[in-house]
């Protein structure tokens, strides 16, 4: 049985925080729209399609709320509602895609009552975050297909159950390549600050009994260099309209590195993750992150506490550098401009 990131049940999303695992589940209790967009925020709740599915379900939180103070439901109501939630995590464009989805909806339902809107409202994220579980299912067959048998791939971040609603984006390319027996294993990196490589991507393949081994960020050039991987698989958080990806800072090291030494460099994602919008790389908005991430580990002091700190939580990586892109619509091969354009054909 897969994991679950969150759960929405009787007007109420329970988010698995992230931040705990794996030695400890506790499970958080969202009844409004601010506490949604502090989960996101503060990472008890990450991955780009799992934030977005969280977003869409606190716009219908936000929209109760309106409703029992007495407010009519219409978007520019809930504007403040839904610029809090779009404000949590600035580079994942999901969160901005799911909540653009839920304004139309209630845009829809102009001449309805409350309740007729509320429930609009709850089926359009509950569809959103159906969606997102069958993408998953088409994205992880197009991915295994890829996949040489007979050889390891090299993870980076977590991209799995934890971070989407369903078996995940990468590592749902990773299960099921090890169902086909295309796959021997998984170098897992430990993705530094938070290390969601070490603390949840490490927890599913175990749970799954898919062999992997933990590696430190910076031993992946060596891992490349040894011939044992056979593709870096990696998720987004957002793609420009030319095939330029933002994911988890470290991920642009990884495309070098896999170019260098001929190894398959592949980006797994649903199109929701494409902001057509976005001309390119230069145009993705960068979220900076908090300093103590990177001064402490596992929350432990590591470096001196006045250390200057820089902490982007996420790189760009040229679309020259990615061979294949995986979406639920199909794959792009060396994604460009005329290839992304493609996929929404």
């Amino acid at each position: 049985m897969l994991l679950k990131a969150l759960i929405f049940k009787k007007n109420e999303l329970w988010v698995l925080d992230q931040r705990l695992l794996p030695h400890q589940e506790e499970w958080l209790c969202c009844s409004d729209a601010t506490r949604v967009a502090k989960v996101i925020r503060d990472m008890a709740v990450r991955g780009a399609p799992a934030i977005g599915v969280a977003a869409a379900y606190g716009y219908l939180l936000g929209a109760h709320r309106g409703c029992e103070e007495g407010r009519v439901l219409t978007p520019e109501a809930l504007r403040p509602v839904y610029d809090e939630l779009a404000a949590a995590r600035p580079t994942a464009v999901n969160l901005v895609w799911a909540l653009d989805r839920m304004v139309a909806c209630l845009a829809n339902c102009a001449g309805l009552d409350a309740e007729s809107s509320l429930q609009r409202l709850a089926d359009e994220a509950s569809a959103i975050e159906s969606e997102d579980v069958e993408s998953n299912l088409a994205m992880g067959q197009y991915g295994s297909a890829l996949i040489e048998p007979g050889q390891w791939v090299l993870t980076h971040c977590n991209t799995g159950a934890l971070a989407t609603a369903g078996q995940g984006t990468a590592l749902g390319v990773v299960r099921d390549a090890w169902s086909a027996g295309r796959l021997e294993g998984v170098y897992v990196d430990e993705t530094r600050p938070w290390l969601q490589g070490a603390r949840l991507t490490a927890w599913e393949l175990a749970q799954e009994g898919i062999p992997y081994r933990l590696i430190c960020d910076s031993a992946a050039a060596s891992v490349l260099a040894s011939g044992r991987v056979g593709c870096v698989l990696v998720g987004a958080d957002r793609i420009a309209a030319n095939g330029d990806t933002a994911n988890k800072i470290g991920t642009y090291s990884l495309a070098v590195l896999a170019r260098h030494h001929g190894v398959k460099f592949m980006v797994v994602a649903p199109r929701s993750t494409i902001d057509r919008d976005c001309a390119d790389g230069r145009s993705i908005e960068i979220e900076h992150r908090p300093a103590d991430e990177v001064r402490s580990l596992a929350g432990r002091p590591v470096a001196p506490t006045d250390a200057p700190v820089e902490n982007p939580a996420f790189d760009v990586t040229p679309a020259a550098l990615i061979d294949a892109l995986v979406t639920e619509a199909g794959v792009v091969q060396r994604p460009d401009r005329g290839g992304i354009a493609r996929l929404f054909e």
